[in-house]
């Protein structure tokens, strides 16, 4: 309540209110004012949760998280190694959707930075070669373009 009447609002306060899942309250003035004034975080505790975090990616998004990038990158290197007709283009599409599918993102850049770093060669670099991590990484994503290749050629 002394937070209320600091902010300049009285404790009945009646204007438009929100409601979150807990039952708590609070008013568009009051939050502007909070946020005028620099106190974010006391409009985080007062603010739902889910407000709070935003908007939860869809299930698509989530199954799609390679971007528009990578996936070209990908069609163009399968594509020069493999041919440059409409049917290599929409084989090589499949190859990394089904890659898509089956490794996440973050698990395809750590294994091609891997074989990235094993084509560098030296004493520094022997760490991505004997690595049981970069082994795994390297042999899952090898598992993925076996099972595009099964699939899509």
């Amino acid at each position: 309540m002394r937070v209320l009447r600091k902010l300049g609002l009285p404790a009945g306060h009646s204007a438009r209110r929100s409601y979150s899942a807990r039952g708590s309250f609070y008013t568009a003035a009051w939050t502007r004012r909070v946020l005028g004034a620099g106190l974010v975080s006391l409009v985080m505790l007062h603010t739902p949760a889910v407000l709070a975090a935003g908007p939860k990616p869809s299930v698509a998004d989530q199954l799609n998280d390679y971007p528009t990038e990578a996936r070209a990158d990908y069609v163009f290197g399968c594509m020069a190694t493999n041919g440059q007709s409409s049917d290599v283009l929409r084989r090589c599409s499949c190859s990394i959707d089904v890659i898509a599918s089956i490794l996440p993102y973050d698990k395809y850049v750590e294994a091609a930075t891997v074989l990235s770093m094993r084509q560098t060669g030296g004493e520094r670099m022997a760490i991505f070669s004997q690595a049981a991590s970069a082994k795994e990484l390297v042999a899952n994503l090898r598992r993925a373009q076996a099972e595009a290749d099964i699939v899509c050629f």
